[in-house]
């Protein structure tokens, strides 16, 4: 059993639909801030916008669900928690040299590879977010083929194989904790922390909306969690939601 952080109470299971899906019922049913979901695999896994995510055996899935009894624009911030939280507990299994960064807006990469995503879903309104769910996959032992971006997994990068208890565990202990930063002293601590590892900061990159894609340069992310895109003509566009591929089109 993983050491778990104080307040933290864990669900092991063998297999679940999607370990977002299973904390969801849970906290509508009334699970308590600190439950975490772990599965050992996920029949329907899910990324952002409905994509799936491939979820074999061997990876890391798991969903917490919080209270953080905030309007929804300040708990949406959890995101950035969670992405700082999972960079840093990459970074102690990984090799010493190996960074993670942070690509906005919730992945985390390895030598410009996706190794983690994170989901977030909450319920409520915006006086007050009733619970919010964060859902976190790892590729630990191994990554899928066929995706947008090019992936690798933690196992390939190190020389033996991190067991999955020993991954879950320092991102609990790091999610924690950057939570209770967050909670204490609000958002422009976990931003530092977060440009200090963005993926494509300063450089080109390609922003893929709904109906167009823009181009320009990666220049800062707001204090709301906002991109802040440049374009060739010096305009800065502020992007809240988009995919973003690193480099020009």
């Amino acid at each position: 059993m993983p050491s778990l952080p104080d307040g933290c109470t864990l669900i092991e299971l063998q297999s679940v639909g999607s370990t977002n899906d299973e904390a969801r019922a849970r906290a509508e049913a009334g699970a308590t801030d600190g439950t975490v979901i772990w599965a050992r695999e996920q029949k329907a896994g899910r990324g952002r916008r409905g994509r799936d995510w491939s979820s074999p055996v061997g990876n890391l899935y798991t969903s917490t669900i919080l209270r953080p009894e905030r309007p929804a624009g300040e708990a949406a911030q959890l995101s950035l928690v969670a992405a700082v939280a999972l960079a840093e507990a990459l970074e102690a299994v990984l090799p010493d040299g190996v960074a993670a960064a942070c690509k906005w807006p919730n992945d985390v990469l390895v030598d410009r590879q996706k190794i983690a995503g994170i989901l977030l879903e909450s319920q409520g309104n915006g006086d007050a977010v009733s619970w919010i769910v964060i859902g976190c996959g790892v590729n630990v032992a191994s990554h899928p083929d066929t995706t947008a971006y090019p992936a690798t997994n933690v196992n390939a990068l190190c020389d033996s194989a991190v067991m999955l208890e020993a991954m879950l565990e320092h991102y609990l202990a790091c999610l924690f904790a950057w939570r209770d930063i967050w909670r204490e002293s609000g958002i422009e601590p976990v931003r530092r922390a977060w440009i200090a590892r963005a993926a494509g900061l300063g450089g080109p990159i390609t922003v893929r909306l709904p109906d167009r894609e823009l181009s320009g340069r990666f220049h800062d992310m707001d204090a709301d969690g906002a991109l802040l895109l440049e374009l060739p003509d010096g305009v800065r566009k502020r992007i809240t939601a988009g995919d973003v591929f690193l480099g020009s089109a």
